[in-house]
């Protein structure tokens, strides 16, 4: 099973529904989402899932966005009548687990049914003394052995895969990388699934500005099935002008990379991407991080479900 990681960003969330109402999510991919919002987008999204019958797990203790630290966010997503019913209820091991947890517990939710992020050795005692009679139904922890050790049941390979830059224009030293071996080993390593934080990263920064490089990450698989990510950086970078051009630039390298024998990776987003390319659009750049996800979902669960080309 695979549980990526998203904060929730709009970007995000409208990637995970039009992937959930395409058809084009694996049931072996259930969605983890830290909200950072509560937008009308977070919601549509949340029934989406719902009325297609998809798993997707929520944080209730949020420790980042507008209810970091908030003891209410319980309270606030159920305020518009929202169900749990295909939501997988999903705690972050941080200060505030334990009135966090008797919220959950108190709505009848067992703990056997919660999903637990145990993402720091600092939480170990916190986890140890809330599942020591019963285990989440999944964990998702780094590959420490101190955490290895106390986690017994629903075990799940949870790491930071995306090598985040600091300027777009960085990831032109770095175009092409290793990006995660974890799908071919987690289970014979222990795990009942594996999770990361897509192509987008775990820091969270919410400030938005023009930049000077536009660039595009897309994940693959090599011949060994070892996936790999490919950072398409446009030329033109001196600047914040003609953003647009600079997303052509870019989306042209992916198109030469794309025709130059990778076909075998195509999905739905790639697919647009390369329409992009041939019609000259430029569809702004929240799009652009959207179908970037889009395409590492998509890959993975055809990857999951068997479908993938050689």
């Amino acid at each position: 099973m695979f549980f990526p990681y998203f904060r929730g960003r709009q970007y995000e969330l409208l990637a995970l529904k039009e992937l959930v109402s395409g058809r084009l999510l694996s049931q072996s991919v259930v969605p983890v989402v830290e909200p950072v919002k509560l937008t009308s987008t977070f919601y549509g999204t949340f029934r989406t899932f719902a009325s297609e019958q998809r798993r997707i797990a929520l944080i209730f203790n949020p420790v980042v966005g507008d209810f970091a630290g908030a003891k209410s966010f319980v309270e606030a997503f159920q305020a518009r009548g929202d169900t749990l019913d295909n939501v997988v209820p999903a705690l972050l091991m941080s200060k505030n687990t334990d009135e966090v947890l008797q919220s959950l517990v108190a709505k009848g939710i067992a703990l056997s049914n919660i999903t637990a992020i145990l993402d720091k050795r600092d939480f170990l005692g916190a986890y140890k003394k809330h599942f020591t009679e019963a285990s989440p139904q999944y964990t998702l922890f780094p590959d420490e052995r101190q955490i290895r050790r106390t986690v017994t049941q629903g075990k799940v390979m949870f790491e930071d895969r995306f090598n985040k830059q600091e300027k777009n224009a960085d990831y032109e030293a770095v175009s092409d990388e290793f990006f995660s071996e974890d799908h071919l080993f987690f289970l014979s390593e222990g795990y009942v699934g594996f999770g990361d934080y897509s192509v987008v990263g775990n820091i969270f920064d919410e400030s938005g500005f023009a930049p000077k490089a536009v660039a595009i990450h897309i994940v693959y698989f090599d011949n060994d099935d070892i996936l790999r990510i490919h950072h398409f950086v446009s030329d033109s970078n001196m600047d914040i002008k003609d953003v647009a051009g600079k997303y052509y630039e870019a989306v042209t390298k992916l198109a030469d990379w794309y025709y130059d024998g990778h076909q075998s990776q195509t999905t739905s987003a790639l697919s647009t991407f390369i329409n992009h390319y041939e019609s000259g659009y430029y569809p702004g750049l929240p799009t652009i991080k959207k179908l970037s996800i889009m395409h590492h979902m998509e890959l993975m669960s055809k990857y999951l479900d068997g479908g993938m080309a050689k």
